[in-house]
């Protein structure tokens, strides 16, 4: 048994005992032989796929840890400003300066939150496109070599 082991059996009907009809036979050899090209092509196409998805799934973890550094960095100015807000409101002198304050807070903090928005919906589209463009492609060209 162990003799066979690595060995490729041979499936060609011509060594078969039977005598069967020679059209017979090369139908049945031909038929083999396609199977044969077939399964290749699909496996092929099975392990280009396989490797697409790895490839996909390592650029989406990088993305998406590029995505949540963004989220924490906008968290981080975020608080900051919010003490900073703090730290001026407690040295006004008058209401007119809480007012003055509150309302150059307020627009810094729009300002900050348009742009914020900007960043992280690029980072979004990017992590989307990066992750999505090269499975696409390389499963459309996998699937084109079945064909």
């Amino acid at each position: 048994m162990s003799e066979l082991k690595g060995t490729k059996p041979n499936f060609s009907l011509s060594n078969l005992a039977v005598d069967f009809p020679k059209g017979l036979r090369e139908l049945a050899e031909k038929s083999v032989t396609n199977t044969r090209e077939v399964y290749d092509k699909m496996k092929a196409a099975a392990e280009d796929a396989t490797g697409a998805l790895e490839g996909t799934l390592s650029a989406a973890a990088k993305g998406t840890a590029d995505y949540n550094r963004k989220v924490i960095e906008v968290a981080r100015a975020n608080a900051n400003a919010a003490f900073d807000y703090a730290r001026d409101l407690l040295d006004a002198k008058s209401i007119s300066d809480v007012a003055e304050l509150s309302s150059t807070h307020a627009h810094k903090q729009f300002e900050a939150l348009s742009q914020q928005t900007k960043d992280l919906t690029t980072l979004a589209q990017k992590l989307a496109t990066e992750t999505a463009e090269p499975i696409q492609t390389r499963l459309n060209s996998s699937f084109g070599k079945l064909v």
